[in-house]
Order: structure tokens, then C-alpha cells, then sequence
């Protein structure tokens, strides 16, 4: 955005549509020899006066019209220890009554517990149910995050501290931040950026997926302009520009200059941004909204202007909106919030989770710390601080305000910036005893990482610092070129330990300090987590793991403890409460458990179960019934909550309407994706509810009787969909088998099974084996004449190689009809028997990719069939005939199981032994009779003449029994 043509050094042109500004005024006047300068360059560089005349020029205007406001303006930015400097250093000169700052508006209530943290750390507004908002964009979340060395948080820290003085925010609300800016919706989650050791740094993913507000985002918005400015200033990053231009040029700078400064570089950066619409439309709006609060409040109040201090981001304070000022004539309309209920905490932070929000380098915020240090040491400025805050001075007895100093007169600004912009860098003398500190100190840290440093590599480090400063035209080494010094004078080929010098570096220079949300600030479910598991007396806010023991049996009061940490495992991430040993399930539980525990690390995700509710018992309850209502919510998921609720509330009222929930879903389904989970599931429930109460609760029975014909409906149809597995198909059966007698018992046909198995037609081998088994399950097919089907499908060279698949599918079937292990296992050993070697080695990879892929959780049944069957022996392998080649006994009719009825009373030699089972069955079924002698002759057979007569049924148990 640029000016049009000015006629003269006199006049200036107008970029807001307002008149320009005549030069007799006091403005012009004291920034007439800036002007003059600045007409004469743009002359002289662009042939003439033009745009370039008209960007110059009108950054002029801008700092003109900020210094002249009544209101003052304390133009900063974010994380700065020059602003923070200059802000400390103003307060007390000034004592001002009302500071205006640039904060969600919304997040006043929550300031006043940062004197229970310990920085940095984050104020935060989180939504996790929006009305408003699309349901994609859910959890609403943004962060401010405060640091000591920002100006804000002096700031704040006077304000809160100081009787007599007001804070007021004045920017947009949380709700705001997503109603005016369009680009959350598609935003994605960042990934925090690598460091140069290839270790992931957790503590850069403090903040989340938070959107990020702070106070003066001074950075380039035109890409050539940054990537000039670095290429120029010999620096590699942006964050090492500010600090070498700004940041040290405005540390010893007065109040006067640091805010013409700073109003000039947040009018470049303004003017020479790219026409980004909705971005320029998001910061005038906000522009807009600030000064009509601070209008509002000045008219409710009745505050002196004179007497306040407006804080914000200097690409702000250069604002050509209507509204600008106190007197300015725009009438901004704040739209309403939506219906979104915010809540709002404090969340720890830390120097890199700051660095990756904002895409600061690594290190950067680190590096501020220690310049903020430095400055205070050197300048003997006396920083505001929060009175009981770690680290901070008691509070005396007898608190008063200081007396502030009288302000000058309201008069025209001098022009500081002519002085400042033409003054060459000073050369300052090098500070010989903190870059030599540095250079013993990072030898130090690189010797205890395993790096082979001497005190011959500090000397080098310390010479190279002072030749990069050279050769960058540096007065002095900054810390960003001992960083590069320490890198290639120390690191050789390899890191041998975890960090590498770059990461030391940044240690030694204040390191990545992690904030902590005290427990007075904490919202009331974490407190109440801490007050719950104080017995077993751990430090849980310090960062960490730390081991907990609990022994149940001997201190049953742990037993409440345990119920808390199942609870913190099912709803925080993990790693927050983790289980070493012991173990919860339906109808189990341990009775010594070891934990590892980490809260003090995953104190955000406690911190957000805040928002949620007031216990955790509340938010389980409340994410249950999201999971089990939710629009994508299957069977299988709902009867997990069910299992849930159960387990870890032991709540039976929420356990039978989630199990009214999953009839529902149940019914409404049409594909059987989750057939596998709901067996697991419904038969692990089945167990529990038979051995823990005394009837079934009416869901389950309704559920097994919904299921039963579910599935039964669904059978034909998924033994010829493309789109269902194998492993559904036979969960589906085992569904239908396991819960048969039940079901059976409450109503249903077994017809209707018999005929889906009917209707059933595959084509697939898997499938196809699949069906012969339900087959056998059903008695359609005899066992003897599925072992003749497998024996015809070896014979046939053409079905061999799809042989693997028929076996796949007798594994998978051994989930319904778990009998047939020792058929599958004859079915495996007679392929191994049979089939040549040209055959079976090129056969063999795809038996085991089939099995492994397909059914590796069966594969333990089979190993303990194969075990039964084949001998434990070595040295009777060669004399072992397997149970299926056994040869029948010669002369026996029917292979020699036939027995002759005429044994006497072989058979039933035991029942005469031992009378009393069959008495007690006589008697229950109200016969009456005697025994006979044994020794009666054939009246000792009489018992035993049924079964001679008939003796299929004897036969068929002996082969049930048996195997054979």
C-alpha cells in the first residue's frame, strides 16, 4: 500500500483517506529534518519522488500520528527483553491508573492466578462441545503464552500488584479468534521442528494444537523483504536479525526512542506486506475492536487519558483505522459470540513450545532470557514480579504505592529517530569475561556428553567467536555467533551422546525452561486427582516418572488410588499413568500393582480433563455416553463402553442404558465389519454377568436374541460379499454357536440358522472350508465326510495349489466350532505326508504367509491339538501311527468300535461299582427299582441291554469322546 506523490518536503502524503497533514503543525515540524532526509533518498535512489517517496514519507506519518496521541500508546514485541526492559522502566516513571492491554478479553478472570505458577506458562481457552463452529473444528483451543522476560507479563505484574491501578483487555475473545479467521478450520497439526540430533523434543508440543494469540508479532510479511534483511545482516534466521538490530541497539535506548522505533518498524512491516485480504481484513478488525473498548471504558470510567497506558504489538500501534485514538470517528459494531461455552486455565509452557507456535528458531527464547538477565544486571532496572510467585521477594508488611515521578508536559515529541537511524553502531568493548565463561562452560557440558573437548577447544571457541563477529561486521560476539563457534570447533564426526553442541549450547544459555501450573491455580478435578492419590505419597507436580507401589492386600485404602489411576490411564494419553504390574478386568482384580506415573510432565491433559468436568468419574461418564451416542458409534464400540462403565465405574445404571444403546445400533447395522469385537466383547460380558450376578440384566438377553437373528438374516449375504473377511464370517458364526443355547433358551428358531447356513453358496475357498465346518456343527456333514473332502482336494492337482486357503479357512473356523482342531491338524499333517517335494516347497511361503496373516491369534490352539496328537517323544516317532491311519481290528464288522453286546456286564462294571450317581438320577426322575446281583447271569446284563440292542448312540459318544 503505497502513497500518491507529495508536491514537497512540506507535505506528506495521506494513506488513511484522511486530509494530509500541513506542515506548520507540530508534528511536521518535529520530524521535518526526518522528512527532508527521507525525500532527499527516495530522489536519489528511484529517480524522482514517487512510490518509494510516498512509503518513506508515510511511515513518518504513522510515527507521527502514534506519538501524538493523547493515550499513550508502548508499542512491544512478543517475548522481547527490550520491550520488557523499556516497559518495567516506564511504569515506574509514569504510575499509570489504567493499562489497556492486548489480551483476549475473555481471559481477565485467569491473570491473577499466575502468582501461584511458575513461568512460562499459558493462559488458555478451550471448547470442546462448539455451537457456532463447524463439528470438525472441535476442540476449540487458544493459548497466550507469558513468559518473564515479556512485556506483558510486567504488565500484569504491576497491575495486579500496584493497589489502585485497573487491567483491562481490550482485545478480541477466544470466540472471535474462530469467528473472524477462516483459516482455523483448515488448519492441520505442526509438527514441532526436529532438532539437529534427530531427538523429538516433547517439550515443544506443550501447547497442543492450540491456536496461538501474543502481543506484537513483529515479522516480515513479505517474503524478499525477510530474505533480504537476513541475507544482508549475515544472520540465518529472523530471530538472530531482531536481536542484532533491534534487540541490542534498543537495550540502552531512552523511552522516546524505543517507541518512535518501534512505531517505525511496525509501519514498515505494514506497509510492505502483501495484499493478504483476510488477513489485513482480521488485524484492522481487531485494530478496531481495541479502540472501541478502550473508548467504552474511558467513557464508563471517566479515566484522564493522560493517566493510561495502552500496550500492544507495534504492527498495531501503527494503525490507520477510522477508530484510532480516543477521539477517533469510526463506530466499530462487536458481533455477538456464539453459543460455544469456553472454559478457561492455566496450562504449563515452555521455551519451546513458544518456538514451535510461532516459528521462532530453536533456541531463541532461551538466548532473550539471558539478554533479559543481562540487561537488568547492567541497567539496575527493578522488574515487576508477582508477589508469591517462585522466586519472587516477600511481600512487605506495610505495602505503598510508589510515588510516581511528574511527566512533562504534553508537548510535541522530539524527532529521536534521525539521531538513532544515522548513528553508526557503537563499538562496544567486548566483554572478555562472559564469552570466556561461555567457552569454559560449554566445554564443560560437551566433556560430561562424551565429547573429547580441552581446554585448547575453548580458546578456539573463544577466538572464533571474535572472528565470526568480524567477519559479520559485528561490534561483539552474540550468543548466535558462539553457537556457531562452539559447533565447529567442538563437534566432530559424530555426536556421542544424546545432544549435540548445538542443543548444549542452548542449555548452558538458560536451557528449555518448562512452567508449572501451581496447585492453587490448578482447576478443581486436578486438585481433587492430587488430594485422591496423596497417599501414596509422591511429588506428582514435579516433571517425570516416578514409581508407585500398591499393596492392596496389605493397605486396603490403596484400593482407592487404583481405581483413580485405571481411571487417568483410560483417559490421559499415555505414558501420563502407566501399569507395570497388575492388571483390570471384568471379575479380576490384582492384589499388588506397580505404576509409573507422570503427571507432573502431562500436566496440560490434566489440566483440560478440567475443563470437561468436576471429577473424573464425571468426564469417563460423559466421554462414554459421546462415544456410544456418537454419529459413527458401532456395536462394537458401545459395548466397549459398556465394558467401560462397568470396569471402571462399576456403575450398572450406565451399564444397562449403554446396553440399550448398542441394541439399538445392533439393529441399525447392515455390514458385519465389527463381528469379531462384538464376540470378544459380548462373551467377555456374558462371563462376567453369569459369575457376578444371579440373573442376566434384560439388555443382554434381549441383545443375545437381536444378535442371533441379526446375524442369522446377514449370514447368506456374507459368505458371497467381496468387501467382508473371513475373519467376520466366522466371528458371525462363532456369534451364532457360542450364544445358540441361549438364545434357543429365550425363544429363537435354530431353524432359522439351518437355513442361512442352506442358503449360503461361497466361492472362495476360504469361505467354502468355513461352511463345511458350520456344516458339521449342524450335523449336515459328518466329520467322516469332511475327511474325505480334504483327502479329494489333495488328490486334485488342479485344487492343490489353493489348498493353503481351505486350510486358512478350517483355522478361521475353529472360532465357531473349536472341535475340528484335531481335523485341521490331520488336514495339515496329511498335506505334508502326501504331497511331493516339487509340490510342497514351492507350496510351503504361502501356507505360512496365509496362516500368519489370517489367523495367527487360532495358532496357539492347533500347537496345543498337534501336541495331543503327536508323540512327546523323539524315539517313538518311528513306531507312532497317526490316529486317523489307524488300521480296524480284523474281523470287527464295523472297524472295531462295534462292541458285542454279549459281554456280560463289562460295560456297565463301573455303574454297579459305584450305584449312587444313577440312584440320585432315578430319584430325581421319580423311578423306583432295585439292583440285581451280579453275578445273576444274564439278569446282571439287564442294564446294559438297551445299549446292546442300540448301539449308534454308544459308538457316537465313544468317537465324540475320543476323537476317532
Amino acid at each position: 500500500m503505497t502513497g500518491s506523490p507529495t508536491n514537497g518536503p512540506g507535505r506528506a502524503p495521506s494513506t488513511d483517506g484522511s486530509a494530509p497533514t500541513s506542515a506548520n503543525s507540530p508534528g511536521q515540524a518535529s520530524f521535518a529534518a526526518l522528512r527532508e532526509q527521507l525525500h532527499e533518498a527516495a530522489t536519489a535512489f528511484a529517480d524522482g519522488p514517487g512510490a518509494l517517496e510516498g512509503i518513506l514519507l508515510g511511515m513518518v506519518d504513522d510515527v507521527d500520528r502514534a506519538v501524538r496521541e493523547p493515550l499513550e500508546i508502548f508499542p512491544v514485541c512478543h517475548h522481547s527483553p527490550a520491550s520488557a526492559l523499556a516497559m518495567a522502566r516506564r511504569l515506574r516513571e509514569k504510575q499509570p491508573k489504567v493499562v489497556y492491554l492486548e489480551l483476549c478479553e475473555d481471559m481477565a478472570p485467569l491473570l491473577d492466578e499466575l502468582r501461584n505458577c511458575r513461568l512460562p506458562v499459558a493462559v488458555q481457552a478451550f471448547a470442546s462441545d462448539v455451537d457456532g463452529f463447524p463439528a470438525e473444528w472441535a476442540p476449540l483451543s487458544v493459548v497466550a503464552p507469558i513468559t518473564e522476560a515479556s512485556a506483558e507479563y510486567q504488565a500484569i505484574a504491576y497491575a495486579l500488584d500496584t493497589p489502585g491501578v485497573e487491567l483491562v483487555l481490550v482485545d478480541r475473545s477466544s470466540d472471535h479468534v474462530f469467528q473472524w479467521d477462516g483459516r482455523h478450520g483448515d488448519r492441520t497439526p505442526q509438527e514441532p521442528p526436529a532438532p539437529a540430533d534427530g531427538v523429538p523434543e516433547p517439550e515443544a508440543a506443550l501447547h497442543g494444537e492450540a491456536v496461538g494469540v501474543e502481543i506484537g508479532d513483529l515479522r516480515p510479511r513479505f517474503a524478499e523483504l525477510e530474505e533480504h534483511l537476513l541475507r544482508h545482516g549475515k544472520v540465518r534466521h529472523w530471530s538472530e536479525w531482531w536481536h542484532q538490530y533491534v534487540e541490542v541497539p534498543l537495550g540502552d535506548s531512552d523511552h522516546e526512542a524505543y517507541r518512535q522505533v518501534m512505531f517505525l518498524v511496525g509501519s514498515l512491516f505494514r506497509r510492505l506486506a502483501p495484499g493478504d485480504g483476510d488477513r489485513v481484513r482480521v488485524d484492522e478488525d481487531r485494530e478496531r475492536y481495541m479502540w472501541t473498548r478502550i473508548r467504552e471504558h474511558l467513557a464508563a470510567g471517566g479515566a484522564d487519558p493522560e493517566d493510561c497506558l495502552y500496550v500492544c504489538g507495534a504492527f498495531h500501534a501503527a494503525s490507520r483505522v477510522e477508530e484510532f485514538g480516543v477521539a477517533g470517528s469510526g463506530s466499530f459494531t462487536v458481533s455477538p459470540r456464539s453459543a460455544t461455552t469456553w472454559q478457561h486455565g492455566l496450562i504449563p509452557s515452555s521455551h519451546a513450545a513458544i518456538e514451535a507456535q510461532f516459528g521462532l528458531a530453536p533456541g531463541s527464547v532461551s538466548i532473550a532470557a539471558t539478554q533479559w538477565a543481562k540487561n537488568l544486571k547492567r541497567t539496575r532496572v527493578q522488574p515487576y514480579r508477582l508477589a508469591g510467585q517462585d522466586g519472587a521477594k516477600k511481600p512487605r508488611a506495610t505495602k505503598k504505592t510508589a510515588p510516581a515521578i511528574a511527566a512533562p508536559p504534553p508537548e510535541a515529541a522530539d524527532d529521536r529517530l534521525s539521531g538513532f537511524l544515522r548513528r553508526p553502531p557503537v563499538l562496544d568493548t567486548l566483554d572478555e569475561a562472559e564469552l570466556l565463561g561461555w567457552s569454559v562452560d560449554i566445554v564443560r557440558a560437551a566433556r560430561r556428553s562424551g565429547y573429547l573437548a580441552s581446554t585448547a577447544d575453548a580458546i578456539a571457541v573463544f577466538e572464533t567467536s571474535i572472528l565470526l563477529a568480524g567477519m559479520r561486521d559485528r561490534a561483539k560476539p552474540t550468543p548466535y555467533d558462539f553457537q556457531d563457534a562452539a559447533i565447529t570447533c567442538i563437534e566432530k564426526d559424530a555426536v556421542p551422546g544424546r545432544r549435540d553442541v548445538r542443543r548444549l549450547v542452548e542449555i548452558m544459555m538458560g536451557g528449555d525452561r518448562i512452567g508449572r501450573v501451581g496447585y492453587d491455580a490448578l482447576p478443581p478435578l486436578a486438585r481433587d486427582v492430587h488430594d485422591r492419590l496423596a497417599p501414596l505419597e509422591l511429588k506428582l507436580q514435579q516433571r517425570g516418572v516416578q514409581r508407585a507401589l500398591l499393596d492392596l492386600n496389605s493397605r486396603p485404602e490403596l484400593a482407592a488410588c487404583s481405581d483413580v489411576l485405571w481411571m487417568l490411564r483410560r483417559l490421559m494419553p499415555h505414558g501420563a499413568a502407566r501399569p507395570i504390574m497388575g492388571e483390570r478386568k471384568l471379575g479380576e482384580r490384582s492384589i499388588q500393582e506397580s505404576w509409573d506415573l507422570a503427571l507432573g510432565t502431562h500436566q496440560r491433559a490434566l489440566i483440560e480433563l478440567g475443563y470437561e468436568g468436576v471429577s473424573i468419574e464425571q468426564v469417563l461418564e460423559q466421554r462414554l455416553r459421546r462415544d456410544a451416542y456418537g454419529p459413527r458409534a458401532t456395536t462394537a464400540v458401545v459395548l466397549a463402553a459398556v465394558e467401560d462403565a462397568t470396569l471402571y465405574l462399576g456403575s450398572r445404571r450406565l451399564a444397562d442404558e449403554l446396553g440399550a444403546r448398542a441394541l439399538e445400533v445392533l439393529a441399525a447395522e447392515r455390514t458385519v465389519d465389527g463381528a469379531p469385537e462384538v464376540l470378544r466383547r459380548v462373551r467377555g460380558l456374558l462371563a462376567y454377568y453369569r459369575t457376578a450376578e444371579p440373573v442376566l440384566p434384560p439388555w443382554v438377553e434381549s441383545f443375545v436374541k437381536a444378535g442371533y437373528a441379526h446375524y442369522c438374516t446377514l449370514l447368506p449375504t456374507a459368505f458371497t460379499d467381496e468387501d467382508a473377511t473371513v475373519g467376520q464370517v466366522a466371528a458371525m458364526l462363532g456369534f451364532l454357536f457360542s450364544m445358540e443355547s441361549l438364545a434357543l433358551s429365550l425363544g429363537c428358531d435354530r431353524a432359522q440358522l439351518e437355513l442361512a447356513v442352506a442358503q449360503s453358496r461361497p466361492t472362495d475357498p476360504e469361505r467354502t472350508a468355513l461352511l463345511w465346518a458350520a456344516q458339521v456343527q449342524l450335523g449336515a456333514l459328518s466329520r467322516a465326510e469332511l475327511r474325505e473332502r480334504c483327502g479329494e482336494l489333495l488328490a486334485n492337482p488342479m485344487v492343490v495349489p489353493a489348498y493353503p486357503r481351505y486350510l486358512s479357512g478350517f483355522v478361521h473356523a475353529l472360532v465357531p466350532v473349536p472341535g475340528l482342531a484335531d481335523v485341521v491338524v490331520e488336514a495339515v499333517s496329511n498335506a505334508f505326508g502326501r504331497l511331493p517335494d516339487p509340490v510342497l516347497l514351492p507350496w510351503l511361503p504361502s501356507l505360512i504367509t496365509t496362516l500368519r496373516a489370517g489367523a495367527a491369534d487360532l495358532a496357539p490352539l492347533l500347537i496345543r491339538e498337534a501336541g495331543r496328537i503327536f508323540p512327546a517323544r523323539l524315539a517313538a516317532l518311528d513306531a507312532w501311527v497317526p490316529p486317523w491311519r489307524e488300521v480296524p481290528e480284523a474281523g470287527a464288522p464295523d472297524g472295531g468300535r462295534r462292541r458285542a453286546a454279549g459281554g456280560g456286564s463289562r460295560g456297565a462294571g463301573l455303574l454297579f461299582a459305584h450305584p449312587g450317581t444313577l440312584d440320585a438320577v432315578a430319584e430325581l426322575l421319580g423311578c423306583d427299582g432295585t439292583w440285581a446281583a451280579s453275578g445273576d447271569g444274564p439278569a446282571g446284563a439287564h442294564g446294559a441291554a438297551l445299549a446292546g440292542r442300540h448301539p449308534d448312540t454308544a459308538i457316537a459318544w465313544e468317537s465324540l469322546l475320543t476323537g476317532a
